[in-house]
This record gives structure tokens, sequence and C-alpha cells, in this order.
């Protein structure tokens, strides 16, 4: 299959599409930059009547004059080859053997004969097709980026990491997420002097990533048999956890904060939105609780274990100044969310 005009090979596909345009080339639209070259070759070749007079398609027609040829030239050019071919029959085996030389020269005029008809080298070298332009580069190069940049995208949506992410932060976003934190941190520090780790096994060394053995620890679940686990737990238990909630629960002043006057629509949406356990009632019984049991060491009569008071109060980061300081930070983000509620 011959390859377009050359004139239409050196335009940008752009170009290419307002001369389709220009010219009334139907279902173009789709068609790629070579495609689109051969079907306009096709379609102005054969409308060459109609558009060989306009100013815009001026270059294509010379263009295609000197590739092809006009017919006029053709037949002058096939009328020299044919005259040569019958003066090469009539030559006699004399006249060769008289001029031997000249006979020699014929393959020389006839390849130059030959070389004066343009036509069809320039039709030859139209087959061969010629390298993408620089437009054509950039051109394909655009568009596999946008490709690629609209597939990561997609990618990203359907990851559902926005989502993921605002979930998050809304629900770490509130008082009762930073009081399981705080929580969460000292047990942290307390499970190891409760429950301590015992040797399982060796993970034995690997020479191939340069590694030394590594020896695993496990906690000794043994220990959830013995009254050194559970005294010191239970006790950590109700001081941080439930005597500071039955207290919040009780004395919820975010409840009354919501009842005062006459009962209206907003006021009715507060009290739905109102907490269970007060944030505040509780940061405070929790601060009063553990100066007593762990600061000062009140046993009320010998119910708390020292013991225990002396392992949870050595086991926590900070002891009992580390738990004071979780409820100072509790009781401000407390205070700090009613007033933003208000």
């Amino acid at each position: 299959m011959s390859g377009a005009n050359s004139w239409l090979q050196r335009q940008r596909k752009s170009d290419l599409t307002e001369l389709a345009q220009h010219t009334g080339l139907k279902n173009f639209e789709s068609l790629k930059k070579q495609e689109l070259e051969l079907a306009l070759d096709e379609y102005l070749a054969e409308n060459a009547n109609s558009f060989s007079s306009d100013p815009k398609l001026a270059n294509y027609y010379s263009s295609r004059a000197r590739t092809v040829g006009s017919p006029v030239k053709r037949d002058a050019v096939d009328g020299a080859v044919e005259k040569l071919k019958v003066a090469k029959r009539r030559a006699t085996k004399a006249v060769e053997e008289i001029v031997p030389a000249e006979s020699e020269d014929e393959p020389t005029s006839t390849s130059t004969a030959v070389a004066r008809t343009p036509g069809r080298a320039l039709s030859l070298a139209s087959r061969i097709p010629l390298p993408a332009t620089p437009a054509d580069v950039a051109e394909a190069v655009d568009r596999s980026t946008v490709a690629v940049r609209t597939r990561v995208v997609s990618l990203y949506r359907e990851s559902g990491i926005t989502e993921a992410t605002h979930a998050t932060r809304e629900s770490l976003s509130t008082v009762t997420s930073v009081l399981f934190a705080i929580s969460a941190f000292e047990l942290y520090f307390l499970r190891p002097e409760i429950l301590a780790d015992r040797y399982a096994f060796t993970i034995p060394a690997i020479s191939f990533l340069g590694t030394k053995d590594f020896p695993v620890f496990v906690p000794d679940m043994f220990l959830l048999l013995t009254s050194s686990f559970w005294s010191p737990a239970l006790l950590w238990a109700f001081t941080s956890a439930i005597l500071p909630s039955i207290a919040g629960y009780f004395i919820n002043l975010s409840i009354n904060s919501t009842h005062h006057g006459r009962v209206t629509r907003r006021s009715s949406f507060h009290a739905q939105d109102a907490v269970v356990v007060d944030p505040l009632t509780f940061s405070i019984a929790k601060a009063l609780i553990s100066y007593v049991v762990y600061g000062e060491g009140i046993t009320f009569g010998g119910w708390i274990d020292e013991t225990s008071i002396a392992r949870i109060n050595t086991a926590i980061y900070g002891g009992y100044k580390g738990i004071l300081v979780g409820t100072a930070i509790t009781g401000i983000l407390s205070i700090y969310d009613a007033v933003l509620k208000k």
C-alpha cells in the first residue's frame, strides 16, 4: 500500500483535521494521523477539479504534480522509452560489430532515459514510510502522559484512600478517642509488669540477609491464673476506667445544660447529642482517685494491696504524675469540645 502525499505527511494532525473539515471529508474523527493522510490524499485526488483552485490546497496539488507527473509528460516519456525499445530491436549484428563501444553505452543511455522520468522514482519513494516528525512524537508523548495520569487518578479514587482518611480523622477527632488513646498508652507500659514476657524460640540467622539470631519473647499466659496479674490489673481498671465512668455517668453536666427553660427543637437536638459519660467529670474523678491511691498510697483499710500500688506506680510512665498529666489533657479537651458545640 503506497504512502500518502509527502506534503500531507509533513502536516500536523490538527492541520489535517482542519483540511478535512474545510474540504468536507466525512467520518474522519476516529482516524489516526497516517490513516487521515491517506483518506485526504484519496479524497483530494478524486475531487481535483473542485479543489485545485483552492489556495489552501495549492501546495498539495503542486506536490502531487511533482510526484506523479502530468499526463502529458507521462505520455512523452512513455513514447521516448517505446522508441528506444524499437530502435534497439532494429539494430543489426553488423552495427554491433562495427560500433562495439556504442552498444556498450546503450544500457547507460537506457538508464539515463529511465532516470529522466522522475515520476517512477518519486512513486517508489512515496511507498517507503518516512520517520515520525517531532510533532508526531510530541503528540504521542502527550497522549501517553494523559493516559497514565488518568489511570493513576482513577486507581487512587477506586482505592478509597480519601474516604478512609476522612473517616479516620473524624473518628479520632473526639474526646472519647483521646481518652482511649491515653488508656492504651498506660496499658502499653503496664502490660510487661503484670504479664511478663517469656522466651519462646529463636529465629536463626540468615547469612544472605546479614541478620543475627533473633530471640522471640511472648507474654506468659500462665500468669492469668495467678493473683500477681489480677490484683494490679483490677486495681488499674477500677481507678482508671470503672470508677471514673460511674462518676461521669451520674454527674453528667452535658445533660442538665440542655433542659433549662422551655423545651425547644434546638434543646431536644442537644439532648439527643449529649454523651452518656461526661468526659470532664471522668477526667476529674480519675485524677482524684489516682492521686489518692498512687500518690498518697491510701489502701482504704487494707482493701487495696500495697504491692499492687507500687507495681502500677513503677510500671506506668511517670508514675501517678503521668496519670495526672493525662487527666489534665482530657479535661482541657472536654472543655474545648463543649465550647465548640455551643
